[in-house]
């Protein structure tokens, strides 16, 4: 994966949810006829500028994309003219500021309900969630799983597929809950296994979780024959092609595709010899793996997929879909799951509970940006829906110049029945961007962290 495809796919999702932002404030300044001086994508000496509407607003798309403002017309910045005083921002009532502030993050929600939605009706083919035999000592191994078990709900919940599994298992371990599972055997039969995270560290709920929980999804064996080269990945670039068989790798004779998978994962960066056979002929192609973070690891990816026939396929993969009102239903649902889990990360964070080495900066979102955009737009999608929801949450929180510090204020102001003076405000702004500078020195050191360090 080159470096300028990670730096377009970063900035696209910047400009796309930096938008959505700022545009749920726009919209809820002209509903309630506040007039807009300057929507501006991005911050610094403008790139290109713009004046549309009947306010002759200015448009801008600035030089430094790590955010971006719709600038109101407000006395506290500047003289207002006698006739348009009515609609400069400071003279809104509180509800009506509250509704301007609140769209930002709102708009951010409404967006990934949207996109979630649309996945759900459009339908995805995602893995059954049928299981592996777990390891030894693990608590999955206590609970009584086994290979091949197919889990049909969690705490009365339907578990139609793997990343519904992942998802309400990672919040039961965030909550240290014991989770009831009923789950259908190998051959057919239901049983009950209570599966006991009341002990699991929070620590490891973002890390490799439910490998060390026992739960690992059922991987049939599968020939190591190539049936899907993705587009600008490092296969393609090396010249293979779907039908190859690889016969050898790094040297080693390979059998299973499993095999082909770990010789590419332990190289990441590392020019990798395959053998293959196509058609009668046995060629030799290099391949270097692209570096990718995983669980907190560097590994190897080329961008291929396995050839599974019909019948393995539909054994091991299933496509949900639903209709328009129930995917915006299990979209809203989604979103707010998000949106509580992120909430709890970061108080059990604040607490001490969780490290803050879970807290990823720019050069971690850039890293999973340009990965998911290599993957498809579906992948991209789900990332831009998961950003925007971060996004949101933290737009929220009652830090100073954020909009959850000014909804504190307008808080305080219903309460005390008068605006916060205006030296409370100034020292809430020096707050705020302290608490906030903090904050992203932990999130650059984590991203240096794991470039470097792996």
């Amino acid at each position: 994966m080159s470096f300028l495809h990670t730096l377009v796919s970063f900035i696209v999702a910047l400009g796309v949810l930096i938008v959505v932002h700022e545009y749920g404030h726009y919209l809820a300044a002209r509903l309630c006829n506040v007039r807009v001086l300057r929507f501006s994508v991005g911050f610094g000496r403008p790139l290109a500028t713009w004046r549309l509407g009947r306010d002759a607003t200015e448009w801008s798309i600035a030089a430094i994309p790590f955010g971006g403002y719709v600038k109101m017309l407000d006395e506290r910045e500047a003289p207002v003219d006698a006739q348009e005083v009515h609609r400069a921002f400071n003279r809104q009532s509180v509800g009506r500021r509250i509704l301007i502030v609140v769209a930002g993050p709102a708009f951010n929600f409404l967006f990934a309900i949207a996109v979630y939605a649309a996945l759900y009706m459009y339908g995805l083919p995602e893995a059954r969630p049928v299981l592996a035999a777990p390891a030894a000592g693990t608590p999955a191994h206590v609970a009584g799983f086994s290979a091949g078990d197919n889990v049909r709900s969690i705490e009365g919940e339907t578990i139609a597929t793997w990343q519904d599994l992942r998802w309400r298992v990672l919040q039961g371990a965030l909550q240290r809950e014991a989770l009831r599972f009923e789950v259908s055997g190998a051959r057919g039969d239901i049983a009950m296994h209570v599966l006991d995270l009341r002990t699991y560290p929070s620590d490891e709920v973002e890390s490799d979780a439910l490998e060390k929980i026992g739960l690992r999804l059922y991987r049939p064996p599968l020939p190591p024959v190539i049936g899907l080269v993705v587009a600008g990945g490092a296969a393609e670039r090396a010249g293979l092609r779907a039908e190859d068989r690889v016969v050898q790798a790094g040297g080693e004779d390979v059998a299973t595709w499993e095999q082909v998978v770990q010789a590419i994962r332990v190289r990441p960066g590392v020019v990798l010899a395959l053998i293959v056979e196509r058609g009668a002929a046995r060629l030799r192609v290099d391949v270097l793996p692209d570096a990718a973070t995983e669980n907190g690891a560097r590994v190897g990816r080329i961008g291929v997929a396995p050839s599974i026939s019909a019948a393995e396929s539909d054994r091991i993969v299933v496509r949900v879909s639903y209709g328009p009102l129930q995917s915006i239903a299990k979209a809203a649902v989604k979103t707010w799951d998000i949106s509580i889990f992120s909430l709890r990360m970061l108080g059990k964070m604040l607490l001490g509970e969780v490290s803050w080495k879970h807290l990823s900066g720019p050069v971690t979102i850039a890293d999973y940006a340009g990965q998911s955009a290599q993957m498809g737009w579906l992948a991209y999608a789900t990332f831009l829906a998961l950003i925007s929801i971060s996004l949101g949450v933290l737009n929220l929180l009652p830090i100073p110049l954020l909009d959850g510090g000014h909804l504190m204020y307008y808080s305080v102001e219903i309460i005390k029945g008068s605006p916060v003076s205006e030296r409370a405000l100034d020292l809430g702004q020096r707050v705020g961007m302290a608490l906030l500078l903090v904050v992203m020195a932990f999130a650059f050191y984590n991203d240096l962290n794991r470039l470097f360090s792996g």
